[in-house]
C-alpha cells in the first residue's frame, strides 16, 4: 500500500489467520505512545493482541485491498468492550478510524447499550473517541478508562452508512458480530 490516495477502504471480518500482521499492526501503531510512556517491549506489544484476539468479534479495514487497520467489539458486561482498534500510520488523518467507530456507534446505539475503551495516556486517538461522545470513568499512570452511552456523540448527528461515498468508498458492512 502506498502512502499516496486510497483508492477504497472497506471492512471485512476477520480470520485467525490475521493475528500475526494485526499484531505487526500492532506494534507499529502503538510504539510512540509505549516509548513516551517508557512501557515498549518488542514482545509483549505482539503478544497482548495474540493472547486476546477473537476472530469472531474483529473487522479488518483493507485499504487498496491490504490489510490496513483493525477494530474489536467484545461483548463486556452490560455492552460492549472495544479495543485492537489501530489504523496504519499512513492511513491517519484520512476520515477511516472515524467511518469505522462512527459505524460500530451506531450499531451500538440501535441495541441501546454502552461501549467501553482503554486508551493510553497521552494517545491522539483519545480525540477521536471523545469526539463520539466517549467520557473519563477512570484513569491510572498508563491508561484512561472510557465509556460512551447510547444515542452521545457525533455518530447520533452524522450517520454513517457503509456504502456512503467520502474516505469508505464502497466500504462494506462487516462490524463484529455479536456472540
Amino acid at each position: 500500500m502506498s502512502t499516496s490516495a486510497v483508492q477504497g477502504w472497506g471492512l471485512r471480518p476477520a480470520t485467525s489467520e490475521d493475528v500475526e500482521a494485526m499484531a505487526e499492526l500492532r506494534a507499529v501503531a502503538m510504539r510512540p505512545d509505549l516509548e513516551r510512556l517508557g512501557r515498549y517491549d518488542e514482545h509483549r506489544v505482539r503478544q497482548r493482541l495474540r493472547d486476546s484476539y477473537t476472530p469472531e468479534h474483529t473487522s479488518v479495514v483493507q485499504a487498496d485491498g491490504v490489510l490496513a487497520g483493525c477494530v474489536a467489539l467484545r461483548p463486556f458486561e452490560d455492552g460492549w468492550w472495544l479495543e485492537h482498534f489501530y489504523l496504519a500510520p499512513q492511513l491517519r488523518g484520512r476520515g477511516i478510524g472515524t467511518a469505522v467507530l462512527a459505524g460500530l456507534l451506531a450499531r451500538t446505539d440501535a441495541e441501546g447499550v454502552p461501549v467501553r475503551l482503554d486508551v493510553l495516556q497521552g494517545s491522539a486517538a483519545r480525540g477521536l473517541y471523545e469526539r463520539h461522545g466517549f467520557t473519563v470513568e477512570r484513569e491510572d499512570p498508563v491508561d484512561v478508562f472510557m465509556v460512551r452511552r447510547p444515542g452521545t456523540g457525533a455518530s447520533v448527528r452524522r450517520r454513517w452508512h457503509p456504502r456512503a461515498g467520502g474516505s469508505g468508498q464502497g466500504a462494506q458492512p462487516g462490524y463484529p458480530s455479536a456472540p
